[in-house]
């Protein structure tokens, strides 16, 4: 069982590289965004605090998010879990470090997808051109003003992540920039390799 955390800027490719892995491992893809709308839905006590606090426009605090993951960890985990837009604070990561020594797991790897700023805006605008060529739907956060300031509340929030795991020993770096196999290469390079069951 490998637990890891995939860390990069919006439109770096963590949510295609996650799915990979999933395929690839059956590792369990925990992103804070699906499980909160999961949960909203869900009508349970959890589910119920976090449609009160959507409903009312507020962001979901911490301690939510981590009850969320608590309840995810020790559920049903497959090969693992992928930790995706999660932690994008140090305080979400001294949370997320507490939560997997409570529940007996470690992390494995840190996997930060290393892009270049300008060819990451590139990428996300000559997608969103393509989408609309074709008559597809476009995320209307698609264009250069609004991937700009994604990118500004990641370098300032989330980025300090990658100091704070460096320095713990957990950081791989991989080139993120690469075609989609290329990438997922030099992931499985750097994931630890599972134990053979016996």
């Amino acid at each position: 069982m490998i637990n890891i955390i995939l860390l990069g800027p919006p439109g770096a490719g963590k949510g295609t590289q996650a799915q990979r892995l999933v395929e690839a491992h059956g590792m369990v893809q925990l992103s804070t965004g699906d499980m909160l709308r999961e949960a909203k839905d869900s009508g349970t006590e959890m589910g119920n605090r976090v449609a009160e606090v959507m409903a009312r426009g507020e962001l979901v605090t911490d301690e939510i998010v981590i009850g969320l993951i608590e309840e995810k960890l020790t559920g049903d985990n497959g090969g693992g879990f992928i930790f995706d837009g999660f932690p994008r604070t140090l305080a979400q990561a001294d949370a997320l470090g507490a939560l997997m020594a409570k529940t007996g797991k470690t992390l494995d790897a840190v996997i930060e997808l290393q892009v270049d700023d300008a060819v990451l805006v590139d990428r996300i605008v000559g997608r969103a051109e393509q989408a609309r060529a074709a008559g597809q739907p476009v995320r209307a956060d698609d264009n250069a003003e609004s991937l700009k300031q994604r990118l500004m509340e990641y370098y300032k929030k989330t980025s300090p992540l990658i100091g704070y795991y460096y320095a713990k020993g957990d950081l791989r770096s991989v080139n993120g920039l690469g075609e989609i196999e290329a990438v997922a290469a030099e992931i499985a390079a750097v994931l630890p390799q599972p134990e053979p069951t016996s």
